[in-house]
């Protein structure tokens, strides 16, 4: 008889323990921040308004695979971020993810399974976090904005954190031959109003890292 394979998207909030947490402190507090600092020259700037509870969503502008393990370190709470369900099919980088606490979704659509996890990450001790622009974005524009971080936020009852990263995407090998900011905004309040809550996502966006909008539609030159 096969082994019933495991559900990577409905994650239970024990899921989200102190083994977990152990080693996404161990892997992205100290391996990730000895890289950033000596290569990259991390400056993180909005620490302070980071809420001393758990009630709010940490939502990062997206340019690297770094972006991910920086702010699970940068952050003073374990942060489970979204992956693609294909990255699951993958043995050892299942093993890796599913440890740093990550879980799988279906980018096309959130379905059941994804919100009774995000409702259950908010049942432990830890924080949900989502790249609104949902993949990779080019640097110096924001653009292909998803509304879904803002039904989870309303479903959630759960303030926004918006989190300007630049320089993740920038390749660099050599001490100190990068530069990476990291700025912290302040949390948008809970609001059932989506809308508001993205277009003020993506305002605070724009002026922590100085990119400019742009709509998916038009041309990127």
């Amino acid at each position: 008889m096969s082994k019933e394979k495991k559900n990577y998207s409905n994650r239970p909030a024990s899921t989200f323990n102190k083994y977990r947490a152990f080693f996404q402190i161990l892997v992205c507090k100290f391996f990730y921040m000895i890289r950033l600092k000596l290569v990259y020259r991390l400056k993180v700037e909005g620490l302070e308004n980071v809420p001393e509870d758990n009630e709010y969503i940490v939502c990062p502008n997206h340019l690297s695979t770094l972006d991910p393990p920086m702010i699970a370190g940068i952050m003073p709470r374990r942060v489970s971020f979204m992956a693609k369900k294909e990255l699951f099919d993958i043995r050892f980088l299942r093993w890796w993810i599913d440890w740093l606490g990550a879980f799988a979704v279906n980018r096309e659509s959130l379905g059941p399974s994804t919100i009774k996890t995000v409702l259950n990450i908010k049942k432990s001790e830890w924080v949900f976090g989502i790249f609104p622009q949902g993949t990779r974005g080019e640097p110096g524009i924001i653009s292909h904005v998803s509304k879904g971080f803002a039904g989870l936020a309303k479903i959630t009852k759960c303030a926004v954190l918006p989190v300007g990263i630049v320089g993740t995407n920038e390749v660099k090998r050599l001490p100190f031959t990068g530069q990476i900011i990291v700025k912290i905004g302040k949390p948008i309040p809970y609001s059932d109003d989506t809308d508001s809550v993205v277009a003020k996502w993506t305002e605070a966006i724009q002026e922590l890292t100085g990119f400019k909008y742009v709509e998916a539609e038009e041309k990127i030159s």
